[in-house]
């Protein structure tokens, strides 16, 4: 069976770093240090991710049919990520985002194209058990019809012996409203801005807070551990990292390891991930995340 099913964004990111802190319009052309074609989106780096230490992935997503939708599939399948599922719109364009990367502050600018193309009948073929683990991307990027099905398809994974978790990403509207999405899964892990505008009422999951460079902690049943993060001595970009942790965190729980090891497993992969440009350059193996995570010390409280 499959180890994990992600569901959401398929979409490339273009990277484009050293922007001015003062980027002006006007016609205005300003010199940058790169700009980089890359795997993106949540749901594609996170399933990459997860692939890279060695599980058994698909994704589930939409992009049009044109040059960057088969790159992005490409990458994905030689890099070991199930595509079977990716369905392909004829009438919208993959979509697409920009990342203005100033160093340690960035913009993202996105094009919604076939990523507003998933449907609820995408969800409803999908098998009473389509994986031991549903993991739902990029929540505030799918269109309604997919947002206000989800709650009753994890149900349906979830009666049929699949856990599942969200990682909601920013709201680009501001509204933060999930509906009953959060009381349909196992685990959240936001970040540190989402978990303060998201509402918890009625939730009784585990949470996994990511809090950037001071690390991260889980909360579940009353109880909480904390993780602080090492130093990113080969920092170069954090484009994607909190999608790397979410990797880590779901590969160490699927094997089996404690909350409290899958935090380290989490905060190891997050901290690597920075060492490439973009999302999925920096991903470690599994032997490099082993070796960072063995270093990490979880804290109660």
């Amino acid at each position: 069976m499959t180890d994990l099913l992600v569901i959401g964004d398929v979409n490339p990111d273009v990277v484009v770093s050293g922007v001015p802190a003062d980027l002006a319009f006007g016609q205005a052309e300003r010199l940058v240090d790169g700009i980089d074609l890359l795997v993106g989106g949540s749901a594609s780096i996170t399933a990459h991710g997860a692939a890279r230490l060695a599980a058994d992935v698909s994704l589930v997503g939409v992009v049009g049919a044109d040059p960057l939708g088969g790159w992005l599939c490409e990458q994905l399948s030689s890099a070991g990520v199930d595509v079977s599922r990716v369905r392909v719109d004829d009438a919208a364009p993959t979509g697409a985002s920009v990342v203005l990367d100033r160093g340690g502050d960035r913009a993202i600018l996105t094009r919604l194209g076939a990523i507003g193309s998933l449907s609820a009948g995408d969800l409803e073929d999908l098998p009473d058990l389509p994986a031991r683990h549903v993991h739902v991307a990029s929540y505030f990027l799918l269109p309604p019809a997919a947002r206000e099905a989800l709650p009753s398809q994890l149900a349906r994974w979830r009666t049929a012996g699949a856990t599942c978790s969200v990682d909601t990403n920013y709201d680009p509207a501001g509204r933060w409203d999930v509906g009953g999405l959060l009381t349909s899964v196992d685990l959240c892990l936001p970040n540190e801005t989402e978990a303060a505008a998201l509402d918890w009422t009625g939730y009784a999951g585990e949470r996994v807070t990511k809090r950037g460079a001071a690390g991260a902690d889980w909360e579940g049943g009353g109880d909480r551990v904390r993780v602080a993060a090492p130093t990113a001595d080969d920092y170069v970009d954090s484009t994607g990292a909190g999608d790397s942790f979410d990797a880590a965190y779901l590969v160490a729980r699927l094997e089996g390891r404690t909350p409290a090891e899958a935090l380290t497993w989490a905060v190891a992969a997050g901290t690597l991930s920075t060492r490439g440009r973009g999302g999925t350059a920096g991903q470690p193996t599994r032997a490099e995340l082993v070796e960072l995570a063995a270093r990490l010390e979880p804290r109660a409280g």
